[in-house]
């Protein structure tokens, strides 16, 4: 029997998208829930046209924790998975979920993380250091922005032409081919 899955993603949506697609064809998971922090975010849409149960949680249920991981629970939540999701995760659902919360970043960590890098802004500061690599980090979370324990990391070259904008999309040919394969792989161990 396959696994429950969470996403939880702040915008666009579209590894959510991806990661939905990619486990409506496989045995080993579902998502059965999106959860984002901004009721304006276009996750809530994709998650909707899929079909996938969706709830937008405002600042103070984020905070406190206790709603979501209520949430989480009544759904049968057995993982969850950030993709794009900027909040930070109540301690109340790190201790529910040890090892079974995982989160992508768009560089190659420890490189570029932290509070407020992402999206863009990691891909303008890693042009300006004059990188010759940029890529993906899949780390499971802790408490401290991107500091969690590595799971795995691609890479991919940045060229002397590359703007934020087409080291993005190279990012995200990484994003969309492998985090939706080492989350499989790690809940084949779970």
């Amino acid at each position: 029997m396959g696994k429950n899955l969470a996403v939880l993603a702040s915008g666009n949506g579209s590894n959510a998208e991806n990661l939905i697609r990619y486990f409506r064809c496989r045995e080993s998971a579902e998502v059965k829930l999106v959860l984002t922090n901004r009721a304006e975010a276009y996750a809530l849409t994709r998650a909707h046209h899929l079909n996938v149960p969706s709830r937008f949680i405002d600042r103070h249920a984020w905070e406190e924790g206790t709603p979501v991981l209520a949430l989480l629970q009544d759904y049968q939540i057995d993982f969850i998975v950030l993709a794009g999701f900027l909040a930070r995760i109540p301690n109340v659902i790190l201790q529910a979920y040890p090892d079974r919360i995982v989160n992508i970043h768009p560089s190659l960590l420890p490189k570029f993380g932290g509070k407020g890098m992402y999206g863009d802004r990691v891909h303008q500061a890693v042009i300006a250091a004059g990188e010759a690599e940029s890529g993906i980090s899949i780390h499971f979370l802790n408490e401290r922005y991107d500091e969690g324990r590595m799971i795995a990391q691609y890479r991919c070259a940045v060229e002397s032409t590359d703007t934020p904008e087409t080291l993005a999309a190279k990012v995200h040919t990484l994003e969309y081919t492998y985090y939706p394969q080492v989350i499989e792989q790690l809940l084949q161990r779970c």
